[in-house]
């Protein structure tokens, strides 16, 4: 396998494209699951990328299509086989949010509102393990450093000179004020947020609490965008126990108009940077 191909953005390709061969053929899920002895819910799972697809789900699921042309069987086989090899980040083992971090790494650009921290691609190592440690307060020390790594590993997104990841991030004026740590640690991390903003593909604006109400109100949301026409943009709910995600296109644009309605109010560019240095100096007391 090329080191390029990413699994999960090969599952969700795949899936979409079975989606479309049962469409064409007329065939509710429910009426697929029945043919092939298995739950709807696996169905709805395979087409929507979050669970693996074997090379014999492809070749039932095109027999009940009646397939007929081998080429299109054969390109569907070798996505399965591809979309089953593991992404960099299955080395830290067992991590929840994994189907996310694959499509942040193949994403061209991402869109990101946090209401109450730094968002992860941004933060120092300091900050993340004070925030993972206070977010997972049962966590052991081994996992808290996995998590921490992981979040290290996915910040070359935005280092590195190679087709870097369009990061547009709106923060709530609160991320500055919640202490992380300690204040050595927020003032360091406030001013390595200004640092990465100098960059010519990161953005960041600050909501401030004037704004009062806002479309953000009821929580943290990220929009990815893809290079690749044939993957639709998916917009990522982070929760507790499970994620969501949002790939119809009413509710990408729903979420979108939320964006910007959010970078509208937001200060701009130049007064966000200024905002946040003079917050960084009220650490240095």
């Amino acid at each position: 396998m090329a080191s390029n191909v990413n699994p999960t953005v090969r599952r969700r390709r795949l899936g979409q494209e079975l989606r479309r061969l049962r469409e064409l053929k007329g065939m509710t899920a429910e009426e697929v699951a029945e043919r092939l002895l298995v739950s709807q819910s696996k169905i709805s799972r395979l087409e929507n990328g979050r669970r693996s697809i074997s090379q014999r789900d492809v070749r039932d699921l095109c027999g009940v299509y009646e397939v007929e042309d081998k080429r299109i069987v054969d390109s569907l086989m070798e996505m399965a086989r591809d979309s089953r090899q593991q992404g960099w980040w299955h080395t830290f083992g067992d991590i929840p949010y994994s189907v996310y971090i694959g499509l942040e790494t193949d994403a061209e650009s991402l869109r990101v509102y946090e209401p109450q921290i730094v968002t992860g691609l941004l933060q120092t190592r300091p900050y993340a393990e004070a925030l993972v440690r206070g977010a997972l307060p049962e966590t052991s020390a081994d996992e808290i450093e996995k998590r921490v790594e992981v979040r290290m590993r996915r910040q070359e997104r935005i280092t590195t000179e190679r087709n870097p990841l369009r990061l547009w991030v709106v923060l709530d004026e609160a991320a500055l004020h919640r202490v992380m740590g300690s204040r050595l640690v927020m003032r360091e991390q406030l001013e390595h947020l200004i640092e990465l903003s100098e960059l010519p593909h990161v953005t960041v604006q600050v909501l401030p609490f004037e704004v009062g109400a806002h479309p953000g109100i009821n929580g943290q949301y990220a929009i990815l965008e893809f290079a690749d026409a044939a993957d639709s943009s998916v917009v990522y709910l982070e929760g507790v126990t499970s994620d969501l995600y949002l790939e119809k296109a009413q509710d990408v644009q729903k979420y979108a108009v939320m964006y910007e309605h959010l970078r509208a109010q937001s200060h701009n560019v130049e007064v966000s940077r200024q905002f946040i240095a003079e917050a960084a100096k009220r650490y240095a007391d």
